[in-house]
């Protein structure tokens, strides 16, 4: 049988962190109202001088999405910055892999060619944290162990 093989080491839970703390910074300020008010400002100001265009005005729908995106990327962010698990590095990679997409999508429609720098630390996070994942046609068939052990994903608890 299959099973992914969780990758062991401190390396891959400093890239989960390091993710996390990435995440942390960024977007701290859309979980708010007023904090992305001023993200959006300084955004849009980066955007002009730097020639990659403005993002569009606020409104009230932008506002809410920015906010709950902010707010589940936080919360997302801490849980791995306390307690980072191999298993949180997978998620976290497949998570950016989906906002990769979804950017590029963005940008294939127009949008402030500032969403680019964002884009390609999308990419390399998901990159750094998927690659380390392998399939291991030899997975131990008892299921002893787990995947904060390094044994293949599926087998805790049996």
């Amino acid at each position: 049988m299959n099973r992914l093989r969780t990758p062991s080491g401190p390396t891959y839970l400093r890239v989960v962190r390091a993710s996390a703390w990435y995440d942390l910074v960024v977007t701290a300020g859309f979980a708010t109202p007023w904090t992305y008010a001023l993200v959006h400002d300084t955004l849009s100001s980066c955007g002009r001088a730097l020639g990659l265009g403005a993002l569009p005005e606020l409104d009230p729908w932008q506002i809410l999405f920015a906010n709950l995106m902010g707010s589940v990327v936080v919360v997302w962010a801490v849980l791995r910055i306390v307690r980072p698990l191999p298993e949180h590095g997978l998620f976290d990679g497949v998570a950016r892999t989906l906002f990769a997409t979804w950017q590029a999508y963005a940008l294939a429609h127009g949008v402030s060619r500032l969403l680019w720098l964002f884009f390609g630390v999308e990419v390399a996070f998901g990159v750094l944290q998927l690659a380390p994942w392998r399939w291991d046609r030899n997975a131990d068939r008892a299921g002893n162990g787990g995947p904060a052990d390094g044994r293949p994903l599926g087998t805790a608890g049996r």
